[in-house]
C-alpha cells in the first residue's frame, strides 16, 4: 500500500525513492512482522487459552512426555503468524503485483483449512481434527486455482516449464497439464509437509524461515532483468515482489518464535503449519524454483518420507522402520532431548539452506 501511495510521490520528493527498492522494503516487511506479532501475540494466547479449555489434544500414541509438559498449551497460534503475514504484506508490497494476491490468497486459505482442523481437535478433544480427503480435497482445489492464475501471469516460455538446478539452459517443457499437475503436487506436498514437521517446540517454524530467506533472495535475483542474466537465471518478470512477502514470512516467524521457543506458550497448529507450506510452495511455483524447494526444504521432505516409509512397511510386513514417525518422534522415543533434536534439526535446515542457495551460481 505504501508502495503505490508513495512512489508516485518520489519524482516530487527525493526521499521517498526508498520505498521503490525491494531491499528496503522486504526488511520493512520483517519488522513490521515481528513487530505485530510482539503486539498481538499476548492478547491471543491469553485468549486461546481462556477458550480452548485444555489447549491442542496431544496424541494418546505419541511420547510420553508430551502428556506431561504440553498439555493445556493453546493451540492456533497459525493466527499470530496469519495476521501479521497480512498485515505487512498489504503494508510494504506492490498491490498491484497478482503473484502477491495469489500468494496471499493460498496462504489465508490454506490457514482456514487449518483452522477448521484445529477448531474439530479443540472442540471435539479428538488430535484427528478434519478428515484427511476432506482436507486434501480442499488443497488441491486452491492450489489448482493458483497454478492456473500463476500460469496466466508467466512468459508465455515459462508457462509450463520446469528449471532444473545447477543447469543454465535447461527447461523441461512438460505442457499445461502436467505442469498444473506439479504445481499443485508443490503446494499440497509442501503444506502437508511442514504441517508433519510441526511436533516440537520451534521445530517447523525456524526451517520455514530459514526457506523463506532463502526464496527472498531467489526471488529477488529471478525478478531482476540484470542480475538474473548475469546467474543465467530464468528471468520471471514482478516475482521480484515475492522478496517482500518472504520478508514478512520472516518477520511473523521471528515473532511467533519468540512464544513457541520451549517451553512453548502456544503452538501453531494445523493454521499456522498448512499456511507456512502452502505459502513457500506458491512463491516456489512463482519464481520456477520447484525443485530448489526440495533442497531448502529438504527436512520436511525426510520428515515426510518417515511417514510413507513408516506405513508402507507396517502394511506390508507388519514391522516398522522407525520406534515412531515422523521422524523427529524417532528420536524422541531413542532417548534424545527435546532441545537437541530441535536444534540438531536446524542446523540440518541450514546446511540445505546453503546447499539450495548454491544452485543460484553452480551452472
Amino acid at each position: 500500500m505504501l508502495y503505490n501511495l508513495l512512489v508516485p510521490l518520489a519524482d516530487e520528493f527525493t526521499l521517498l525513492n526508498v520505498f521503490r527498492y525491494l531491499t528496503f522494503r522486504s526488511g520493512c516487511a520483517v519488522l513490521t512482522a515481528l513487530l505485530v506479532c510482539f503486539l498481538f501475540g499476548p492478547w491471543l494466547i491469553r485468549t486461546l487459552k481462556s477458550r480452548q479449555n485444555g489447549g491442542q489434544p496431544i496424541r494418546a500414541d505419541g511420547p510420553e512426555t508430551h502428556l506431561l509438559t504440553k498439555r493445556g498449551t493453546p493451540t492456533m497460534g497459525g493466527f499470530m503468524i496469519l495476521l501479521a503475514l497480512v498485515v505487512s504484506v498489504l503494508l510494504w508490497a506492490d498491490l498491484t503485483n497478482g503473484f502477491v494476491w495469489v500468494a496471499l490468497m493460498v496462504t489465508v486459505a490454506y490457514g482456514g483449512i487449518g483452522f477448521l482442523d484445529d477448531y474439530r481437535k479443540v472442540v471435539h478433544k479428538n488430535s484427528r481434527g478434519l478428515p484427511g480427503r476432506a482436507k486434501l480435497i480442499l488443497q488441491v482445489l486452491i492450489a489448482l486455482s493458483a497454478a492456473l492464475l500463476i500460469t496466466m501471469m508467466t512468459p508465455p516460455q515459462l508457462q509450463n516449464a520446469l528449471a532444473v538446478p545447477f543447469f543454465k539452459a535447461v527447461l523441461i517443457d512438460l505442457g499445461p497439464v502436467a505442469f498444473t499437475i506439479l504445481a499443485i503436487l508443490v503446494v499440497v506436498g509442501s503444506s502437508n509437509a511442514v504441517n508433519l514437521t510441526d511436533g516440537l517446540d520451534g521445530l517447523a517454524i525456524v526451517p520455514s524461515m530459514i526457506a523463506a530467506g532463502v526464496f527472498a533472495i531467489i526471488a529477488y535475483v529471478v525478478g531482476n532483468v540484470i542480475f538474473s542474466r548475469y546467474l543465467q537465471l530464468h528471468y520471471v518478470p514482478n516475482s521480484g515482489e515475492m522478496a517482500v512477502f518472504c520478508g514478512a514470512l520472516v518477520g511473523a516467524g521471528l515473532g511467533f518464535l519468540w512464544f513457541n521457543a520451549p517451553p512453548a506458550r502456544i503452538f501453531m497448529g494445523d493454521t499456522g503449519s498448512l499456511s507456512l507450506g502452502g505459502a513457500l510452495g506458491t512463491i516456489a511455483v512463482i519464481t520456477k524454483h520447484e525443485i530448489v524447494l526440495a533442497i531448502v526444504g529438504g527436512l520436511f521432505v525426510l520428515e515426510t518420507v518417515s511417514v510413507i516409509v513408516q506405513v508402507a512397511s507396517f502394511k506390508l510386513t507388519g514391522k516398522r522402520v522407525f520406534r515412531m514417525a515422523p521422524l523427529h518422534h524417532h528420536f524422541e522415543k531413542k532417548g534424545w532431548p527435546e532441545p537437541t533434536i530441535v536444534i540438531r534439526f536446524w542446523i540440518i535446515a541450514s546446511v540445505l539452506a546453503l546447499i539450495a542457495l548454491s544452485t543460484l551460481k553452480l551452472r
